[in-house]
């Protein structure tokens, strides 16, 4: 049996919770074939980002060049991306192999608050991910960088989501974690505005949540999934996973990307 096979572009996180690790595990869990083109190397754990150093533009190129060209991938999956020169190399492959099932998680800062996308490269990114993707997934902090405005409450996220929605000519799913009083999540697609309520998880272990949303979504998209269903899916695969309980490192720990294989 063959599997869909689905491509991740990010970070490696030396502790596993998040980047690449956290996508190969989700993708995995959720039946298919992940690949991988590493950006960034990151010395870090549940306590924080200690370093990090990125790839060059040309071995960015060069893997990405030997996916395509070989196990062509049915969607692929952007996380952390620091700089511009990245970004250039990056959007200029996506589109000279027509990538499909494109979904962009615009990593900005880590968990820990350590600042990852170097100055001027938000713009680069919008401008030059944004339009490729299927759907961009910022939470609230990154939608507040790229939107302008001030989010606190469920109207000022979906009024920011259709802000930004309108200007990249993209789908948005605002995540809501950030949130105080839900867990719920707003799709702005066209015309459309579609919310997915969520379970708020009593649990201080959710490093890496937002990689592992992301590329549950891609997964789910390379199955065929409508975007709608690859969403509800990938929620439902994250809560399960933040549910299962799992407790390791000294800081904001990981969830467990395998709770549903046994």
């Amino acid at each position: 049996m063959n599997l869909t096979p689905v491509l991740t572009i990010a970070g490696s996180d030396s502790s596993g919770g998040a980047g690449i690790q956290a996508d190969i595990k989700t993708m995995m869990a959720n039946g298919v074939y992940a690949e991988s083109v590493i950006t960034t190397l990151t010395a870090q754990n549940t306590l924080g980002v200690h370093s990090y150093m990125d790839a060059s533009p040309e071995v960015v190129g060069e893997q990405i060049d030997a996916v395509f060209n070989d196990i062509t991938p049915a969607a692929t999956k952007i996380g952390l991306v620091c700089s511009a020169n990245l970004i250039d190399v990056i959007a200029q492959r996506l589109k000279q192999y027509g990538a499909k099932n494109v979904v962009v998680d615009p990593v900005l800062v880590s968990k820990s608050g350590t600042k990852l996308l170097d100055d001027g490269a938000l713009e680069v990114l919008a401008e030059e991910l944004f339009p490729l993707a299927t759907v961009i997934t910022p939470n609230i902090p990154e939608l507040e960088a790229l939107s302008g405005e001030k989010v606190t409450d469920m109207h000022t996220m979906a009024d920011a989501a259709k802000k930004v929605a309108a200007k990249y000519n993209c789908a948005v799913l605002a995540k809501g974690g950030h949130l105080t009083d839900s867990a719920n999540d707003v799709l702005v697609e066209g015309e459309n505005i579609r919310w997915f309520r969520g379970q708020r998880i009593n649990t201080n272990n959710t490093h890496g949540t937002g990689c592992t949303l992301s590329s549950a979504i891609a997964a789910n998209l390379a199955k065929g999934d409508t975007l709608v269903d690859a969403i509800s899916k990938a929620k439902k695969y994250v809560t399960g996973a933040l549910q299962d309980g799992m407790n390791l490192g000294k800081g904001n720990g990981p969830l467990n990307h395998a709770f549903n294989i046994k």
